[in-house]
């Protein structure tokens, strides 16, 4: 079987196309810049393109078909309508990534299944999300175009430590405030329920999708089934680093206020996403790919993805400007704290 990924070198496309590369069943080709391969595994074909440039992605797909076509890096509904035109009719199934912070902020019940409402009035990129949804979905309906959503929630690889607060540059800064005993930003009480999902036991529900019948003109979320508190998320990130773990909590709504002004956006990372509680019912995925299972725990996951950061200095992306803002606004709580003394 051959199967084509748009992009396929992303937090969660590598465990995919590392665990297809292995598998003799599936000849696997990218279709991408090339701007990452050093991480494709050797057996894996590379189509270099620029997929938004859409005749060269045509004139470099003409004559080819695939059993699978796997979309990682459509944000917007004129991306999706690209795909249908350059994939229609060649191929039979096409997967698209979606968003699990699609679902409704906050959602009827916290419990969240395939069928739990779309609506994000927090966050542009889930809307525009939900907009690609509905767009392939309309095509299913009503041409039969093989479309199979997928939403995953947070996933992460050994490049990525999983955090609720973090500046543009990535999380690393806010590590290297815990290596430092300096307090770390964690958003409302710290009391909300998150789950998080290593790309490896991702790759396992996503792959089980492939080539499935079940799985045509249907959504399914992928995550792990570890439920975590934030503040066990950080705790357990503390307890690998080995140090005491210095926690402030602020509410949510005063985050977004503060960061406005930094540029932060988060109304839709926190308010539209991670502030609200989620546990994920994955009986839908289970009952169509039955080996799928968490296999790595979060404090299996995050020892892995900080040894691998902590020994790659590239890795290790400071944040002066996040940094400065995190101290101003723990002082500035202090001392709002100190005028009801």
């Amino acid at each position: 079987m051959k199967a084509l990924f748009i992009g396929g070198t992303g937090t969660i496309s590598t465990a995919i196309v590392k665990k297809l590369s292995e598998d003799p069943l599936w000849e696997v080709w990218l279709l991408n810049r090339g701007n990452r391969a050093d991480v494709v595994p050797a057996n894996v074909k590379q189509i270099v393109c620029d997929i938004s440039d859409e005749k060269a992605a045509a004139e470099k797909l003409e004559g080819m078909e695939f059993d699978v076509v796997g979309e990682f890096i459509g944000f917007t509904v004129d991306q999706v309508e690209r795909d249908y035109r350059l994939f229609k009719g060649k191929t039979k199934q096409y997967i698209y990534i979606s968003s699990a912070s699609a679902y409704n902020k906050p959602a009827a019940s916290y419990v969240i299944t395939e069928g739990t409402t779309l609506a994000n009035p927090h966050w542009e990129y889930s809307r525009n999300k939900i907009a690609c949804e509905e767009f392939l979905m309309k095509k299913y309906r009503e041409e039969g175009f093989p479309v199979t959503i997928v939403r995953p929630s947070h996933t992460y690889d050994e490049r990525n430590i999983p955090l609720g607060v973090h500046g543009k540059k990535g999380p690393y800064q806010v590590i290297k405030r815990m290596m430092e005993g300096k307090p770390v930003i964690i958003q409302g009480d710290g009391s909300s329920l998150w789950t998080l999902t290593f790309n490896k036991d991702f790759a396992t529900g996503y792959t089980g999708l492939m080539a499935n019948r079940h799985a045509i003109g249907e959504a399914f979320q992928i995550t792990g089934d570890e439920c975590l508190s934030w503040d066990q998320i950080y705790q357990t990130i503390a307890d690998a680093l080995g140090v005491k773990l210095n926690a402030y909590h602020v509410a949510t709504d005063y985050l977004i206020a503060a960061g406005d002004k930094y540029g932060f956006d988060f109304e839709g990372s926190l308010k539209g996403d991670k502030s609200v509680s989620v546990v994920f019912d994955n009986s839908k995925l289970k009952r169509v790919v039955s080996d799928m299972s968490t296999t790595v725990r979060f404090e299996k996951g995050v020892r892995i993805a900080l040894d691998y950061v902590l020994s790659h200095p590239e890795c290790q992306i400071e944040d002066k400007e996040f940094d400065e803002w995190c101290d101003k606004v723990i002082d500035t709580l202090e001392k709002s704290k100190e005028a009801f003394v």
